[in-house]
């Protein structure tokens, strides 16, 4: 009797590409893009005053950070596609009440998409370490940024356009997104990722890896990298429209301006380009440094609120740049069998920006006008640059041996990988 074969590609899915990962985060930059301007300028119409806007923002970063360092003790007890997917409900639910309008109901649907982002991030980036080599992490970046470009350029002029049109509409824009960006997960078929084992069983205190990280001084500085970036990218997209509109701009212009800076993610290929024939250490300092003059001078321009606003969308400019690549330091560190705890870890400089920024933000304006807050975002910046003189120069680069790659064991020291 003739024996039926089942195809291989049924057996054994096919290993997610660059290319898969990319159009995933395409997806997720089109659900979060269009909202992206949208919420600041919800809040501030419902608020009526920067301060208070700093608070809300400041609280549910609290929020988000509990929620992220809990998010390894539940992939412990809810499979990790899963905890994905509960992640991108959560952004449908968040649309869904935005929609509602209310203050409290937008301050919730924030709330929502916050913790969603926060939970598929580290989901995510727990994929991209099981499937993509180390050598190619920096291929991966750039290909997610490239995906990433249509729904962070096009999304925030879109959102506040149509928001003027018909106010739901950004939103529904988002749940359908969300909606795609779960087919497509569940059509990639990552199951809840490879599993390796430790030598000491793990414990469900998400806490209790903090250590861990901490005694990693490069991981640390690869947090703090994004962390800074981070309160970059939160000032240009929450403070400078509200310093448009106090200064007679109008409230359309940050989304629009947004909108060009994240054209640049088309760049994308050529900025890894110009890494690659540089260095990791030198783009990061480079970027640091240039992004912190800009946004210095646009405190210094602030009585010429367009040569102001300017000098910020340069600094921008420089912010794609360090998305880049100041987050590949801490991504070649991670040891195969701290993959998911590390992300948690990563993932947490959105919410540490997201707090670190309305909180610095609300003591600035005690002194100065809105523009003061760029000047702090500089100085943080000129920070980043410092601690980025200490990466190894050849980080990045493949090593030149006559032996197959290996990847980095556990008992290798993360200081002494290039």
């Amino acid at each position: 009797m003739h024996e039926r074969r089942i195809p291989e590609w049924v057996r054994h899915a096919p290993a997610p590409s660059v290319r898969d990962f990319g159009i995933l985060a395409g997806l997720e930059a089109v659900v979060r893009g269009i909202l992206i301007s949208v919420f600041p300028l919800v809040l501030y119409r419902a608020l009526g005053d920067a301060g208070a806007v700093s608070s809300v923002y400041f609280s549910i970063g609290i929020v988000s950070l509990v929620v992220g360092l809990m998010v390894p003790s539940l992939i412990r007890f809810v499979p990790r596609r899963w905890a994905y997917s509960f992640g991108t409900g959560l952004f449908i639910v968040s649309a869904l009440l935005a929609i509602e309008g209310s203050p409290m109901a937008v301050i919730a649907a924030l709330a929502l998409n916050t913790v969603a982002a926060v939970t598929t991030f580290i989901c995510f980036n727990a994929y991209v370490l099981d499937y993509i080599n180390r050598i190619e992490l920096g291929k991966c970046e750039t290909s997610r940024m490239l995906y990433s470009a249509l729904g962070w350029t096009g999304g925030p002029m879109m959102g506040v356009i149509a928001m003027e049109y018909w106010p739901p509409a950004p939103f529904v824009i988002s749940a359908l997104a969300a909606v795609a960006m779960l087919v497509v997960f569940w059509r990639m078929r990552l199951g809840n990722g490879k599993h390796i084992s430790r030598a000491k069983a793990q414990t469900g205190n998400p806490l209790t890896f903090l250590p861990r990280f901490f005694a990693q001084p490069r991981l640390v500085a690869g947090w703090l990298f994004a962390v800074i970036r981070s309160c970059g990218w939160w000032i240009y997209v929450v403070y400078l429209p509200i310093f448009a509109i106090e200064a007679g701009l109008g409230d359309q212009l940050g989304g629009i301006l947004l909108s060009f800076t994240n054209g640049m993610l088309f760049a994308a290929p050529l900025i890894l380009r110009w890494m690659q024939r540089t260095s990791v250490k030198r783009t990061v300092r480079t970027g640091f440094l240039a992004a912190a003059a800009c946004f210095i001078a646009a405190t210094a321009l602030a009585g010429l609120p367009s040569l102001a606003v300017a000098m910020m969308v340069a600094g921008s400019l420089w912010l794609i740049v360090l998305d880049i690549s100041a987050g590949l330091p801490f991504l070649m560190a991670v040891k195969p069998s701290e993959r998911t705890e590390m992300s948690a870890v990563y993932s947490s400089y959105r919410d540490v920006s997201g707090i670190l920024t309305p909180g610095a933000a609300w003591l600035v304006l005690l002194v100065s006008p809105v523009a003061g807050i760029f000047a702090a975002g500089g100085a943080a910046m000129i920070g980043a640059w410092a601690i980025a003189a200490h990466l190894h120069p050849r980080l990045g680069k493949a090593r030149i041996t006559m032996e197959p790659a290996k990847p980095p064991s556990d008992s290798e020291t993360p200081l002494e990988l290039a």
